[in-house]
């Protein structure tokens, strides 16, 4: 099974803040993701110009994809980047990862998000799109999903919605099945009825946390994962500290967490939807799967940032065959 990813190429700039004052001046609502232009970017690297930072290739669909390398799965991804320095790295990083890059170039710079990390371990995301937005359907035609089974998309993209329309109408003439995660709670409320239609229409398989399925249909949790399993195959609503829940053929299912200590929960749905596509290629039960999920994300937000060392991800897949086993 091969997975291909698509979504804003995006290098991510971790930033340890000293309390949430910053926040304020900047005017971003705490755990939230904003949209910011060129001169903002680089206003709010200036201010933090002191605190601890790194970089990580990043992005939400491509953090995922990286999980799914690390786990043995072949997979590709598709975004645009610049043909800076920040566009070497993120196709270096991809290649390093035996992920294979489809990436297209763009004369703007590549595309920024600045996670700006709060004491406690919440992040909010000041993100400049850059040369990631400007990924349009042209770029698009149905060999590069040839081959692949399944499309994950990442919510962030709907900024265009012909571009959604068109990768979700290649893959399924290539018969792949389709995921969404999806965007910040406040994208989620500016784009209801075409993420409403969307998932209704195309997808098979729906992520969101609990702030985001809200956004969407209104309603807690539990009432939330059922209203959209009604309308995929699959939903997933994660709810943080509480584990998540799955609705599928009419059945809930509610998965517990890993406990962890939290340093930053950046990644943390990501990695969580790695854990999870890894357990369903495999062919293992929702429950698994979701136990799956729990433990990739329960071990990145012991980290900063999305991405762990080597040495992690070997414990990971050590304990997850070690799961695998115990089902079959």
């Amino acid at each position: 099974m091969k997975i291909l990813g698509m979504g804003n190429a995006l290098v991510d700039i971790i930033t340890t803040l000293e309390d949430d004052t910053l926040l304020e001046t900047f005017g971003l609502p705490k755990g939230s993701m904003t949209l910011v232009d060129h001169e903002t970017s680089n206003f709010i690297n200036i201010q933090t110009a002191g605190l601890k930072k790194q970089k990580a290739s990043g992005g939400s669909a491509a953090n995922t994809i990286h999980g799914l390398a690390h786990m043995g799965v072949k997979t590709g991804f598709v975004g645009m980047v610049g043909g800076d320095d920040l566009g070497k790295f993120f196709f270096k990083d991809m290649k390093s990862k035996k992920i294979s890059p489809m990436l297209f170039k763009s004369i703007r710079e590549t595309g920024r998000a600045v996670a700006l990390i709060s004491p406690d371990s919440e992040r909010t995301f000041a993100t400049y799109l850059g040369a990631a937005v400007e990924l349009s359907t042209e770029d698009l035609d149905s060999n590069i999903f040839a081959g692949y089974d399944y499309l994950y998309l990442e919510g962030y993209l709907v900024q265009d919605h012909d571009l959604i329309e068109k990768a979700v109408r290649l893959a399924k003439m290539n018969g792949m099945k389709v995921c969404i995660d999806l965007a910040s709670y406040n994208i989620v409320e500016e784009h209801r009825s075409f993420f409403l239609e969307l998932i209704r229409n195309q997808v098979d398989i729906v992520f969101a946390n609990n702030q985001e399925a809200e956004a969407l249909t209104g309603a807690q949790p539990e009432q939330a994962v059922e209203i959209l399993g009604g309308y995929a195959d699959i939903a997933i609503v994660k709810t943080g500290a509480e584990g998540s829940l799955i609705f599928a053929d009419g059945t809930l299912h509610k998965i517990g967490i890993r406990p962890s200590k939290s340093i930053d929960t950046t990644g943390a749905g990501d990695m969580y939807a790695s854990g999870f596509l890894y357990g369903l290629v495999n062919g293992l039960s929702l429950e698994t799967c979701g136990n799956i999920g729990a433990i990739l994300s329960g071990r990145v937000i012991e980290v900063l940032g999305a991405k762990m060392d080597e040495s992690t991800w070997e414990n990971i897949r050590r304990q997850v065959r070690a799961i695998m086993e115990n089902e079959q």
